[in-house]
This record gives C-alpha cells, structure tokens and sequence, in this order.
C-alpha cells in the first residue's frame, strides 16, 4: 500500500480554510494515483456535493446520480487538476456542469430541490449575523423565497463556506455579481426576519 506524501498544509484557525487544504492535498496525492487518497478525496468532498447538486437539481430522486457522476467526471480529469483553486471549487464547478448536462431542459437557472438535505445544511451552518435564526424561523423557507441566482450565491458562501472569489469560479460569472447577490440576499433574509418578529398589527376600530 502506498503512503501518500501530502503537501505541507498551513496552520489555520478556519476549519473550513483547513478542510478545504485537506481536500486539495488528497487530490493532488490521487492525481498521481495513490488508491488511498482518491478514497479520502472522495470522502472530505462527498457530502458537500451532495448538498450543492440537490440544491441545483429539479429532482431529488437524482441527487446521488448526479454526485456519483461528479465524481466520475472529476476522477476521469484529475491528472489536470494542479491545485490552482481548491479541490472543492472545482468539484463543485464540476458538479454544475454534470446537472446542466443531464437537466438542460429543465435547469436553466438553480432550483431547491431536497427538503430534507437542506435542513441538515441549516442545522450544522448558520450564516453569521442574521438574528432570529435561533428563534425558531426555518432557514429552509426563508431561502425557498429568494430569487434563484441570489440563494446559490448565498448558499455557496455562507452555507458551504467558499471565499467569494471562488463561488464566482463555481457559478461562472464575476465576484462583484457574487458579492452583489449575497449582500442582497441578506438584505432580503434580514427584511424577512424582522418581519416575522413584528407583533401583527392591531384591527382598525
């Protein structure tokens, strides 16, 4: 069995940052064909792809159709990746290119799919600075009423953690756009918080 040699990984106080470093080095040591390491590989990134194809796919009957046919794709073109972005950018990157593929016809623009998925998504990543979150308001509703483009940026970077110049990477169009998304998505998500938290007004006499 070969022992992988993987590269030197920076010290950091960012979980995400770190696994994110894990992830690249298992591809980089799976690019030279190590067995092991496509194995790790696939584990540190399975579940985020999962999460990120269910909320682009029309059917989550799909979801682990369409993530076994990310990884497929990402094994078949490994020997190209240099690690010039993160493993998970280009994972993902590629798992929005195997749903556009097999929903053309149906996945123009990003969609919910998979109830069930998300709320684990909600439970183990809150977004930083929007109040209310502990107060009982689904994250899962309140993301079902925001425009499409603007709850994948969301979604990338506040839920799955990508720096927003790779979550322009992954959906293919400039950081300003990403950043304009998610600073109105908080915008909406906020309006939506407080009004949920204003008592109902009292009947007119």
């Amino acid at each position: 069995m070969i022992t992988p040699v993987l590269p030197a990984v920076r010290t950091t106080h960012d979980p995400s940052a770190a696994a994110d470093a894990s992830a690249t080095a298992w591809a980089l040591a799976a690019r030279g064909g190590d067995a092991d390491a496509v194995e790790h590989f696939v584990r540190a990134l399975h579940r985020d792809v999962q999460r990120y194809v269910a909320h682009l796919c029309a059917d989550p009957q799909a979801v682990d159709d369409l993530a076994q046919d990310t990884f497929l794709r990402a094994l078949g073109s490994l020997h190209r990746f240099e690690g010039r972005s993160s493993a998970r950018t280009w994972l993902l990157a590629i798992a929005r290119r195997a749903v556009t593929d097999s929903y053309r016809h149906a996945a123009a623009r990003p969609r919910l799919s998979d109830a069930a998925d998300w709320q684990l998504v909600a439970e183990s990543a809150q977004p930083r600075g929007l109040p209310g979150f502990d107060d009982g308001i689904a994250l899962l509703d309140l993301l079902a009423g925001l425009p499409d483009e603007r709850r994948e940026a969301f979604v990338l970077t506040q839920l799955l953690g990508l720096p927003y110049a790779e979550a322009a990477d992954v959906s293919d169009c400039p950081v300003g756009t990403v950043r304009s998304r998610v600073a109105r998505a908080r915008a909406t998500l906020i309006g939506l918080l407080h009004a949920a938290e204003e008592p109902a007004a009292a009947p007119a006499a």
